[in-house]
């Protein structure tokens, strides 16, 4: 009997009122049904048919019990009573139905169509099943997570819905030798996936197939043909931590490890980093890490607490010549850039550390930083712990400035525009030659 049918004495001892739930599961073969002593047989029983074909039924009683007689019969389809006009009776005993242009089952385990006798007990149940053939899988897309297990999904045809229940088996062999082997756990990254958890073969390519099945028919996909080794990801970079870079306003430190999983292997790898405000939901990618692990993303705003991700690609590994799958992202990692008396200019870009500056803000201020090395031309060696410093002056420069002006509003306003910039450039003069003599220390 199939699953959710029920037997004779399960329905004798529940009988269902006249209208049952729409998604009740299929009732199967009710021959007899309460106390009555008459049977009732419905013919054709569990077909199966084509969305938009037609449906030629008789429901037959057997016995000659009062109000068992085909006058007082009715049908109905999940638990709905069918109109009058659809049914016509061919004999005492047997009533018979006509649907034309079915369209798909309601409920993969098939629709019910029911006899009832006058009083709305059930005489006899059948399951219609009512789709279409599956159509050829597509769109096989497979990865192996630090080349110990094979993981598969793919996409179930061009309609995709079939009204039916159909059962997908994924398989898998090596490619010049070798049996067929089905993959047996499924459904562990969505509805159309399978999970091969151990026993591949690397540095030998596999054909994998999905094979389609259902009442109506069956379809199988084309072969995807795959070596383990170029369809390797990993876990997310572990140990992720972001910290401030001195007192600069604009720029954060991010610092991870390397996936610890693939240290044997000879294997490649490049990075991404992502990151967000606290208030926004809106990620900015940065994608020249490199092979990097560590970074400063600079260009930020002042004063703001951001949430910094990383994930890995692996790839070359023993020689693989594909490009790798990105892994997951690493949870999120937040911390804070230093509150600015100005606001920054919001943008964002990663400094590689011990690289090129990749950002047009660090590009205009290092511009900047090495015009004073041209101008006062004390320092011979540049050096991102020269350039932090004279970073580091500046703002204290400018910070100070602020405080003078809201102590002593009266000082600005009394001397004109004039003497303001007089005062910054003294500012500025004096920042100089604070950092002037931090250069020569540090040197």
């Amino acid at each position: 009997m199939p699953a959710g049918s029920q037997g004779p004495a399960a329905q004798s001892a529940r009988r269902p009122p006249p209208l049952l739930p729409l998604l009740l599961l299929c009732v199967l073969r009710a021959p007899r049904v309460g106390s009555g002593a008459h049977t009732a047989v419905i013919s054709p029983q569990d077909p199966t048919l084509l969305i938009g074909s037609s449906l030629q039924a008789t429901c037959s009683v057997h016995g000659d019990p009062p109000g068992a007689t085909a006058e007082g019969l009715y049908w109905t389809l999940n638990g709905r009573r069918l109109a009058p006009e659809l049914s016509r009776v061919l004999n005492a005993s047997t009533l018979a139905l006509a649907l034309a242009n079915l369209n798909g089952s309601r409920q993969q385990s098939g629709d019910n169509l029911v006899c009832h006798a006058r009083d709305g007990s059930i005489l006899a149940g059948s399951c219609l099943y009512v789709g279409l053939p599956p159509e050829k899988p597509f769109n096989i897309s497979c990865w192996s997570k630090n080349m110990k297990d094979l993981t598969c999904r793919w996409t179930p045809g061009a309609l995709g819905e079939t009204f039916l229940h159909t059962n997908y088996s994924l398989k898998y062999k090596l490619r010049w030798y070798g049996q067929d082997n089905t993959c047996e756990e499924y459904h562990t990254v969505g509805p159309h996936s399978c999970h091969i958890p151990k026993d591949l073969a690397l540095f030998t390519p596999y054909e994998i197939w999905v094979e389609a099945t259902n009442r109506l028919g069956s379809a199988r996909s084309d072969v995807l043909t795959l070596d383990i080794l170029d369809v390797v990801t990993t876990d997310p970079p572990p140990d992720v931590h972001v910290s401030r870079v001195g007192g600069l306003e604009d720029q954060l430190s991010v610092r991870w490890v390397s996936p610890p999983a693939l240290k044997d292997f000879l294997f490649q790898a490049k990075y991404q980093i992502r990151y967000r405000v606290e208030d926004s939901v809106d990620w900015k990618v940065v994608d020249d890490v490199s092979n990097q692990t560590s970074c400063r993303l600079a260009g930020l705003k002042p004063g703001t607490v951001y949430f910094v991700q990383v994930r890995c690609n692996p790839f070359g590994i023993y020689g693989s010549k594909k490009a790798g799958i990105w892994s997951e992202w690493s949870h999120p990692t937040a911390a804070s850039t230093p509150r600015s008396e100005r606001p920054g200019p919001g943008g964002g870009a990663c400094e590689p550390r011990g690289g090129e500056p990749s950002s047009g803000p660090v590009r205009r201020e290092l511009k900047q930083f090495l015009g004073w090395l041209k101008k006062h031309a004390y320092c011979s060696n540049l050096s991102f712990r020269l350039y932090d410093q004279w970073r580091a002056w500046m703002q204290k420069s400018h910070k100070t400035r602020n405080q003078v002006g809201r102590r002593n509003p009266r000082i600005g306003c009394a001397r004109g525009p004039a003497s303001s910039a007089s005062t910054a450039s003294t500012s500025r003069e004096a920042a100089a030659k604070a950092w002037v003599t931090s250069c020569t220390v540090l040197r």
